[in-house]
């Protein structure tokens, strides 16, 4: 898997104090899906929930074409939506 990355993007998630290393291990350590976006072409956006190898827990909102992946934009997860996070991942442990 490829991940796209330029100055917007990284600037993006930058502001919310998170490095793309951090976004990329979220993505791809079995997130949690909050919501999928169908635009009717060839882009869809998903919002996630995936925890980093520090245990920071990010939302993530991403595209996939093929096997490129665009990280749009990555934040800390707020409370409720740690919580359901924490219980999915528990859930299907």
């Amino acid at each position: 898997m490829q991940f796209d990355w330029d100055s917007w993007n990284r600037d993006h998630i930058a502001r919310h104090d998170v490095s793309t290393d951090e976004a990329e291990f979220a993505f791809l350590n079995g997130p949690v899906d909050l919501e999928y976006q169908d635009s009717h072409t060839d882009v869809h956006r998903y919002l996630q929930i995936g925890e980093t190898s520090r245990g920071r827990i990010l939302v993530i909102l991403s595209t996939v074409r093929g096997s490129v992946v665009r990280i749009i934009s990555a934040w800390d997860a707020p409370k409720g939506h740690k919580d359901f996070y924490m219980q999915e991942k528990a859930r299907l442990s």
